[in-house]
């Protein structure tokens, strides 16, 4: 059982992982269109969750400190970052312009597990946010609840599988919506302009250096 102390320790970790995850992302948005199409999401789910978890563990560990002591490898990660979400963002325009829909013969086109493991990987891994926000912010909190951090990180850490879980199956949910090419034209013309806001975003972060 939890000690008193300890409990604050967790829901405040809860309440910042979920403020952090649930903004608008790559990830999200991979997340949520893996969701609608049925395609590999509990695979998905626990991807962007451990990833989440090893990263929280690194920032509680001092990762994030650390990674603030080499000031010229933030504009490196920003760029690629950004080169990255530009070209992600860039095939979600070509699909808005054709559009699926989820019908029942649409099998054949779905995404190898390989592919599709690799493409969350990445949209994890080369995203400089999550190490900002992730390592550096959520490690920076933990350390000052002291021998509670670890508490904290827990928090952080079950806010943001149950996240990834909600997200991941509570989209079939939508799937009327989304058997109408039309919708998959919204979506994909929205993710590709996320996509491009985060790039100019990381760019203009990385040519600040901050």
């Amino acid at each position: 059982m939890l000690t008193t102390p300890a409990l604050p320790a967790v829901l405040s970790g809860l309440a910042l992982g979920l403020a952090l995850i649930v903004a608008i992302g790559a990830q999200n948005a991979f997340v949520l269109r893996q969701g609608l199409r049925l395609e590999h999401v509990a695979v998905v789910v626990a991807v962007c969750a451990l990833s989440d978890l090893v990263l929280i563990v690194a920032g509680v560990l001092g990762a994030g400190a650390a990674l603030s002591r080499v000031p010229w490898l933030i504009p490196v990660v920003c760029f690629a970052g950004a080169a990255f979400l530009l070209g992600y963002g860039v095939l979600a325009a070509r699909r808005a312009l054709r559009p699926d829909a989820l019908l029942p013969d649409a099998a054949g086109a779905r995404t190898g597990l390989a592919v599709t493991v690799g493409t969350c990987l990445a949209l994890t891994w080369l995203n400089p946010h999550v190490y900002l926000d992730t390592v550096v912010l959520l490690g920076s909190m933990a350390s000052t609840y002291g021998e509670h951090r670890w508490q904290f990180a827990a928090g952080a850490g079950l806010g943001s599988t149950i996240w990834f879980t909600g997200l991941g199956y509570g989209a079939r949910l939508l799937r009327p919506v989304f058997a109408r090419p039309a919708a998959w034209r919204v979506l994909d013309g929205g993710i590709a302009v996320v996509m491009a806001a985060l790039a100019v975003s990381l760019t203009v972060r990385g040519v600040m250096g901050t």
